[in-house]
């Protein structure tokens, strides 16, 4: 069992996965959310510290969701992310589109590398051999 302190509200709470906050906080986030989510759809063009100062939401949690790909910068924006490994401007995520591929692209390589060679096949009339020790 694995007892953290929530790193919102400092409650004890059984730490399983994800951010170590606890359920009641996780739940009021997910609420911010999707006011964050409607009023968005509803205020188009909206920059990110206006959207932080009408949803009393803090520009660094926004950002987070930005990261996490749970909410992305219209195309017309002035603002962007950056690519954490080349740099190149993104709307939403860690990597571009480039890098994204150049990692799977590795990760699969590594993957066929360590791939167990294949069995030899035997043959029927050989079965497992027995040895004497004299």
């Amino acid at each position: 069992m694995n007892v953290r302190n929530c790193r919102k509200c400092g409650a004890l709470f059984n730490y399983l996965s994800g951010p170590p906050i606890c359920p009641a906080c996780r739940d009021r986030l997910e609420e911010k959310f999707q006011e964050v989510k409607s009023y968005i759809r509803d205020n188009k063009g909206a920059g990110i510290q206006e959207v932080a100062e009408a949803c009393s939401v803090e520009v660094n949690q926004i950002r987070q969701w930005l990261r996490e790909e749970r909410l992305e910068l219209a195309t017309d924006s002035a603002m962007y992310l950056n690519c954490e490994s080349c740099g190149a401007p993104i709307r939403s995520g860690k990597y571009c589109e480039k890098c994204t591929a150049n990692m799977t692209r590795n990760l699969q390589d590594v993957l066929k590398a360590n791939k167990p060679a294949p069995k030899p096949e035997k043959n029927e009339g050989e079965g497992p051999k027995m040895r004497f020790l004299k």
